[in-house]
């Protein structure tokens, strides 16, 4: 397992110096309580701790548990907004916990990975996860990417149009929901904000700096896999809506109408 000092050392993920502790996770929507409630399922105790403890002047309340079981279960029997989810665990690894919890949760989960490798990332989307991060990171950015992935969750009714239609497929913006005729389609709140903004752009290519900006506030960089990860899975549950989702070479995506 990636030992915590190591990433102390590499990322600056020191929580002993107020200076690097985050003051700005303020900004994200909390729960009833006024708390944000993260679980952080990871075997290495000195990580969870530093990371309680760089969270701990936020509105975050951090539980740790350090098993893939008690993870679970943990997951399964309490209400969290957000789950950190290790990929190698003692028991059951993140990935099976993943695919148990998708059954019955859609909580939001941000993998994290200690190997970085692309197909570990990719089967942990493939999964149900939100989004990524390789360790070593940095505390700024995994606040970030957990303020980004809850503001898609917890994106309020919006002013656009209640209703769009394209071909045979239906958003509804105040629901977040997607519909092939009349046959609802199960998409996730990161899967909707791609389709949504694919389907308002009326046939004009929407870059991928664009896609990145509004999922992860910031532009796309050139490994990005996250992103083509989505649009294949969105490809695969949108067949038969009368839509394709088209690839520009080098530039973004389209949607349009589909010619066969």
């Amino acid at each position: 397992m990636f030992e915590a000092s190591r990433i102390v050392k590499a990322s600056g993920f020191d929580s002993r110096n107020p200076a690097t502790r985050c003051k700005r996770i303020v900004s994200m929507e909390k729960n009833e309580s006024g708390r944000v409630s993260i679980l952080a399922i990871d075997d290495d105790v000195r990580l969870c701790r530093l990371i309680s403890e760089f969270f701990s002047e936020s509105e975050c309340a951090i539980q740790a548990v350090h098993s893939g079981p008690a993870g679970l279960s943990r997951a399964l029997e309490q209400q969290f907004d957000l789950i950190l989810l290790d990929i190698m665990l003692p028991g059951l690894d993140g990935f099976e916990i993943l695919t148990q919890l998708r059954r019955r949760s859609d909580v939001p989960v941000i993998i994290l990975t200690a190997r970085g490798a692309r197909e570990d990332c990719v089967r942990g989307l493939n999964a149900g996860a939100d989004d990524y991060l390789a360790k070593p990171f940095g505390p700024e950015e995994l606040a970030a990417r957990i303020s980004a992935v809850l503001r898609r969750s917890r994106a309020p009714q919006s002013s656009k149009a209640e209703s769009l239609t394209v071909g045979r497929l239906r958003l509804s913006a105040a629901s977040r929901r997607a519909w092939i005729g009349d046959e609802p389609v199960e998409i996730t709140a990161t899967e909707f904000d791609i389709l949504d903004l694919l389907a308002r752009a009326g046939g004009k290519v929407v870059t991928r700096d664009q896609v990145c900006g509004i999922l992860y506030q910031r532009k796309a960089t050139p490994f990005e896999r996250s992103l083509e990860v989505h649009i294949s899975k969105l490809r695969r549950k949108t067949e038969g809506a009368g839509v394709v989702i088209r690839s520009i070479r080098g530039v973004g995506y389209l949607l349009a109408g589909d010619e066969k």
